[in-house]
Formats: C-alpha cells, sequence, structure tokens
C-alpha cells in the first residue's frame, strides 16, 4: 500500500465496507417495497413472495395513521397554519449566530481526519520541538504564517536598473511600515526571530549593495558576507555571463516571515490583511508590478465567496417557482392549484429556514460545502408536492375536505416514507466519512426538521378546497404535524 494514500480511501478499507453494505440494505428495502405493494408475484423474487401471507405489514398500519391524520389536517386546517409559520419564525433565530457558527477551515475540513501526515506531523512535534527564538523554514511544521509578492520589472527592465530597485526598495518601506492595534504593533514586533533579529529579505541587501558598488552577483550559489547564498528560489529571469554574474534579472520574490504562536496569531492575521490591502491599492508604480500571497489567501478566498451562492438560490427558487405555476396551472378555477404551488415553494423556504435555524440553535458548525442543501431540499420538497397534489386530484370533488384530505394522506404516505427512509440511508454513508466537511454535510440532512403548513380556501362553486403544504424531516416532507 502507498505510504502516501490515505486509508480511507484504499480498497477494503472500512469505510468501503460500510458503503457497499448500505448499498445492498437500499436494493433489498427496494425490492421489499415492490413486494409490499405489488398485485403481481411475477414482480417479486421467490426468496420474497409470501403467496398465502400478509404483505402489507408496512403499508397498512402507516396507511391508517396518515389517513387519521390526514382528516385532522382537514378538519382543523388553522392549527396546522399557525403553528408552523410561528415554529420557523422561532426557528430562523438561529441565523444570528451564522458568523460564530461557520467553519471552513481548509485543513481541519477538507482534509482526512486519519490521514497519514496528520499523525506524521504528530510524530514530529513530539520529537523535534520548535525553537521559535531561531526560526528555519525548513523546521516548520506546517506553512507557518507569512506574506510574500514578486516584482518584476515592466516591460522587460533590468531588475538592477537604479530606477526599479528604488521602486522595490520603497515597497519594501511600505510594507515594513504596517501597523496594526492602533500602532502598537508593526512587522518588527510580529516579525519570526533568527538570534534575536527578524527575518529579513537579503537579496534586498545583495542588490542594494551592488548597485551601489559596482560589484557582480554570482547566480545561483553567491557569497554574502562570507556566507554562501542560494538565489535560485528569489531571483527569477536571470542571464549570466560566462563567469556566473547576474547580467539581467527581472524578477524578484521577497518574503515576511511573522511569528507564528497562539498569542500573536489575532494580530499576524490582522497585519496580513492590511498586508494585502497595500499591494491591493499599490497599482501605480511607473517601473514595476506586482503579484502577492499570504499564508491566508487561500482561507480568505474561502471567506470571502461564502455568499456567491445567495443569487445562484435565488434564481434557482424562481425557476422552481415558474414551474411550479406552470405545472398546476388550469384554466378550471376551481381545479387551478396555483397558490398550492406557490406556497408549495414557500414551504421549502420555510424548511430552510427552521432547520438551519436549529441547528445553529444547538450549536452545529456552517461548513460552506452546506449550501448545497438548499437545492436538494428544494427539488425533494417539490416532488413530494407534486406526489400530495396528484393524490388529491384523484379524490371526489363532492368529498367534504377531511375525506378528501384523508385519502391523500393514505395514498401518498408510501413513496414519501420509503423515498425518506432511502435517503436517510444513503446520507448515513457521509456521516461515516473521514472528511469532516462530508460529515458535516450529510449530518445537516439527517437533522433537518419540518412540520406541515395548510390552510383552508372557501371557493364559491364547490366544496372547500384544502391545500396543504409541508416542511422537511429528513430531506423529506413527512406529514406528521
Amino acid at each position: 500500500r502507498p505510504a502516501h494514500l490515505d486509508s480511507a480511501t484504499m480498497p477494503g478499507s472500512k469505510p468501503v465496507k460500510r458503503s457497499f453494505f448500505l448499498i445492498l440494505m437500499l436494493a433489498y428495502l427496494d425490492t421489499l417495497y415492490k413486494c409490499a405493494v405489488t398485485t403481481d408475484p411475477c414482480h417479486c423474487p421467490a426468496t420474497l413472495r409470501m403467496d398465502s401471507r400478509r404483505t402489507d405489514c408496512l403499508t397498512k398500519p402507516l396507511s391508517r395513521l396518515f389517513e387519521n391524520l390526514g382528516s385532522k389536517v382537514g378538519s382543523y386546517p388553522l392549527y396546522f397554519f399557525i403553528v408552523p409559520v410561528l415554529l420557523s419564525a422561532a426557528l430562523s433565530g438561529g441565523f444570528i449566530f451564522l458568523e460564530g457558527r461557520q467553519d471552513n477551515s481548509l485543513e481541519r475540513q477538507f482534509t482526512p481526519t486519519k490521514g497519514p501526515s496528520k499523525a506524521t506531523r504528530a510524530f514530529v512535534k513530539e520529537n523535534f520541538p520548535y525553537n521559535y527564538s531561531m526560526f528555519s523554514e525548513d523546521r516548520q511544521y506546517d506553512k507557518g504564517s507569512f506574506a510574500s509578492l514578486i516584482a518584476m520589472a515592466r516591460n522587460s527592465r533590468n531588475l538592477l536598473d537604479t530606477l526599479v530597485l528604488e521602486d522595490i526598495i520603497s515597497l519594501n518601506n511600505k510594507i515594513l511600515d504596517i501597523t496594526v492595534d492602533n500602532g502598537r504593533l508593526g512587522f518588527n514586533e510580529l516579525c519570526a526571530r533568527a538570534n534575536g533579529e527578524c527575518v529579513s529579505n537579503i537579496i534586498l541587501e545583495i542588490l542594494s549593495y551592488s548597485l551601489t558598488n559596482q560589484t557582480s552577483i554570482t547566480y545561483p550559489v553567491h557569497m554574502h558576507k562570507a556566507t554562501p547564498l542560494f538565489l535560485g528560489a528569489v531571483l527569477g529571469g536571470v542571464i549570466t555571463d560566462d563567469s556566473d554574474s547576474v547580467r539581467n534579472a527581472e524578477a524578484v520574490k521577497l518574503f515576511y516571515y511573522l511569528d507564528d504562536r497562539e498569542s500573536t496569531a489575532e494580530a499576524s492575521k490582522l497585519w496580513l490583511r492590511e498586508f494585502k490591502k497595500l499591494l491591493s491599492d499599490n497599482t501605480d508604480s511607473e517601473h514595476i508590478y506586482v503579484s502577492y500571497y499570504t499564508s491566508k489567501s487561500k482561507q480568505d478566498e474561502i471567506d470571502s465567496h461564502t455568499t456567491d451562492g445567495f443569487p445562484l438560490f435565488l434564481i434557482a427558487y424562481a425557476c422552481a417557482v415558474t414551474f411550479s405555476v406552470i405545472s398546476c396551472l388550469r384554466l378550471d378555477n376551481v381545479r387551478n392549484k396555483v397558490w398550492v404551488a406557490v406556497f408549495g415553494i414557500l414551504s421549502a423556504v420555510l424548511a430552510v429556514l427552521s432547520g438551519f435555524g436549529l441547528l445553529l440553535y444547538i450549536g452545529v458548525p456552517f461548513v460552506i460545502t452546506v449550501a448545497n442543501a438548499v437545492f436538494l431540499l428544494l427539488g425533494i420538497g417539490l416532488n413530494n408536492m407534486f406526489i400530495m397534489v396528484s393524490d388529491w386530484r384523484h379524490t371526489h370533488v363532492n368529498d367534504p375536505v377531511p375525506k378528501r384530505m384523508a385519502h391523500t394522506y393514505k395514498e401518498a404516505i408510501m413513496p414519501i416514507t420509503i423515498t425518506a427512509v432511502t435517503d436517510v440511508l444513503k446520507f448515513f454513508i457521509g456521516v461515516k466519512s473521514y472528511f469532516p466537511s462530508m460529515q458535516f454535510n450529510s449530518r445537516i440532512f439527517l437533522l433537518l426538521p419540518s412540520a406541515p403548513l395548510c390552510h383552508r380556501n372557501k371557493d364559491r362553486n364547490t366544496a372547500e378546497n384544502i391545500k396543504c403544504f409541508s416542511f422537511n424531516l429528513h430531506n423529506q416532507n413527512v406529514y406528521f404535524f
């Protein structure tokens, strides 16, 4: 087995076996359900065929239970309208904790919890303790806290030109002057140190000394103060002569390492933010242009795009409303179910608000991948709404509303419940994942609560029409409230 591969991804591992077992279970449940509802024994395997026995042991009690519930909904619709709305309003208050519950850490959420690299790092930390007073890039446990930039001469000019080098030195001085915490902490207070001094960009000293004293710079190894220095990582676009002296260079890379201890972590984060702001505004240099990167760049990009999906949500819900309205539209005012479609979408919106609000109340972290749940909830919610509408249309128009609702719930409960159970089992596979982001995503689907929303509309030309809508339980419309 390759050492660089995580055991969670290898064939024969426990998660793979569990997933295979659950897939077989889902196939078995699907076959069992077909045997329970079919009247044709040819559709049922011989091992499950029961010619003289009852096959409705699951269908009959559930249908009877929800038939009674449907009758209650039709008899007392006001309670099923007001209580879920008030409950959703109360639960949606959990969004006030959204900012504090967000957890989009790249390493914590998107790397396996039992990956061999984490075990190796723990071993290195224990056996090779890091000395913060003697900074060494090669001995760091991770990437640390740093900022870097690449300055390139415009128009392919030589980096050793006086004007170009002056612009680079001026930019470096501006960076060193960045302060945070009301000017109390600057780079000198936050920098990583070696022998009591900040780790500096020696390449600037070399370039300045060479330009002032008209000395040559050898590449890729240069002797500076009797110490050999490798310049291959900090100089780019280099052209040398026969004696390995630099004749032309187009780019230079600068690093600004910060103290990575917890006591200065917040101040270092603010300093990196100011660094990014300074470099973003520094576009008026005449002789150089600059690209930059920090140890927080990836994380900042993820955090800044957390709300980018909101316009997509609006588009998705607009398309869903349009499709639902067109599907339920009829020229007959009595059979027209436009409002059913509109409130069916509203029920999915309230399901998202109440479900996510409750989970934020109880302290479940919010990971950006969970935003995909909104689209899945919408699709499954609409599917169940159409099932309810279809069963409602198969009832007799002249029957009283409680009787029609009882028949609707009785016929719709089995496809909705089977779908709910299979979805719970499918997302249970994700809970067993070693990736925390996938675990949280699956837990969201397993924990989302629901409640139905119904109201009665009096029609002058026909019997009372009942309009019933639902919220999602375990990602499905289960009518239990």
